[in-house]
C-alpha cells in the first residue's frame, strides 16, 4: 500500500483480539474500522446498547487500556514505529487531514491509521480549537514553538495584507527560532501554516487573516477586489467581470459586477466605467472635488499641470476637466495664468 508496509485491516484485526463481544464492536464502531466507515457518537451507540454516553466512553477506554497491555500490540511494534518515521518525515507536527491523506486516500484506511494514533503512546493529539485545526505531534516542546510562531505570524499582519507565499514562509520561517535543522525548510513551514485557522490563502494563492474580505472571498465584489488588485491598475467593469468569469470559472454577470463595485468603498469610479481600488490612493468625488483636492495639496497650478494630474486619478476627457476648472463658483484664475480654489470653496 503506498506510504507504509503494513495491511492495516490485519494489524487492527490482531490488535482488538484481547476485546470481549461488546467492547470489540464499541471501538469497531467509534473508529469506523468495518464495513461502515463512518465512525458514530458516543450517543449513537449508546442507544444500539441502551446505556449513556458515559457509559460508553468508559468502555471505549478500558478497550484501549486492554489493548495497550496486550501481547499483540507490542508485537506491532514496528507499526508504530513506522506512523512516528511518517510524523517526523511530515514535520514531527503535522495537521490530522494532511497526515491522514499522505498515507492513504482510501478512508477505511484513514480511520485505522486514526485509531493507531490513538494507541500510539508516542502520539499526542491537539484537539481543533478556535486558533488551529486537530493535529499530531511526536514533539511537544516543538509543537509548542511552531503554535506560538503561527500566532505571532497573525498578529503580525494586517488585516488588508496579502503576501505571496513564498514571503508568508520567510516570515514565519524568521519566527520559529531554535528548532531542529531538519525541520527548518519550506515544505515543512507550509505544511504547518495549514494547522493555523487564523491564517488563510484565497483564490490566487496570496495568504492573509483567514477571515478577511481579501482571503475569505464571499461574492462578486471580493472576486473583483483579487482581480483588480493582481492587475494593478484601473479596470473597466466589462474587464473585470470577464476576469472573474476567466480566473474563477464563476459565470459574472456585466450589470451585476457594476452594481457591486458601486456599492463597496474599496472601488473607486476614476471615469467612463472605469474603476481603481481605495488603497492605491485614488479617492470618490466628482471631477470639481478632485480638482480642488489636488489644488489644496499642490497650491495653484496651471491649467495643463491640472490636467495631467486630475488623469493620473480619472479617465476622463481633458475638455472635462477644462470645463470643471473654469467654474468661477469653485475655481479662481490668477493673474500668472494658475488656477487657484475659489473663496468661497476652500
Amino acid at each position: 500500500m503506498p506510504g507504509i508496509n503494513f495491511k492495516p485491516k490485519q494489524v487492527t484485526k490482531r490488535l482488538l483480539t484481547p476485546l470481549q463481544d461488546r467492547a470489540h464492536d464499541i471501538i469497531v464502531n467509534r473508529y469506523g474500522l468495518g464495513e461502515d466507515t463512518d465512525a458514530k457518537t458516543l450517543e449513537a451507540i449508546g442507544k444500539k446498547y441502551g446505556i449513556t454516553r458515559e457509559r460508553v466512553r468508559q468502555i471505549e477506554n478500558a478497550a484501549i487500556a486492554a489493548i495497550r497491555k496486550s501481547d499483540h500490540f507490542r508485537s506491532e511494534e514496528k507499526v508504530f514505529a513506522e506512523l512516528k518515521e511518517i510524523v517526523a518525515h511530515l514535520g514531527a507536527l503535522v495537521h490530522e487531514d494532511e497526515l491522514l491523506s499522505h498515507i492513504s486516500k482510501d478512508k477505511s484506511i484513514q480511520n485505522h491509521i486514526h485509531f493507531y494514533l490513538v494507541l500510539g503512546d508516542e502520539f499526542k493529539k491537539f484537539k481543533e480549537d478556535d486558533h488551529y485545526n486537530a493535529r499530531w505531534t511526536i514533539d511537544e516542546a516543538l509543537s509548542e514553538i511552531v503554535h506560538d510562531a503561527l500566532k505571532d505570524v497573525y498578529e503580525s499582519l494586517d488585516d488588508k495584507e496579502l503576501l505571496s507565499e513564498d514571503d508568508l514562509v520567510q516570515k514565519f520561517l524568521s519566527k520559529i527560532g531554535a528548532v531542529a535543522e531538519q525541520y527548518k525548510n519550506e515544505e515543512i513551514a507550509k505544511r504547518w501554516l495549514k494547522i493555523s485557522k487564523k491564517i488563510g490563502k484565497n483564490p490566487l494563492g496570496e495568504w492573509g487573516p483567514a477571515d478577511s474580505q481579501n482571503i475569505k472571498t464571499r461574492g462578486i465584489k471580493d472576486y473583483a477586489f483579487l482581480m483588480m488588485r493582481k492587475h494593478g491598475s484601473p479596470m473597466h467593469f466589462r474587464e473585470v467581470a470577464k476576469a472573474i468569469a476567466d480566473t474563477f470559472g464563476k459565470k459574472t454577470h456585466v450589470a451585476t459586477t457594476h452594481n457591486e463595485l458601486i456599492k463597496d468603498s474599496r472601488f473607486v469610479l476614476v471615469g467612463r466605467g472605469y474603476y481603481a481600488l481605495s488603497e492605491w490612493g485614488y479617492k470618490p468625488g466628482v471631477v470639481r472635488d478632485v480638482i480642488k483636492e489636488i489644488i489644496q495639496k499642490e497650491g495653484p497650478l496651471t491649467k495643463e499641470e491640472v490636467i495631467e494630474k486630475v488623469l493620473k486619478e480619472r479617465f476622463l476627457k481633458k475638455n472635462t476637466i477644462l470645463v470643471n476648472l473654469q467654474n468661477p463658483a469653485y475655481f479662481t484664475k490668477l493673474s500668472d495664468g494658475r488656477f487657484t480654489v475659489a473663496k468661497g470653496n476652500k
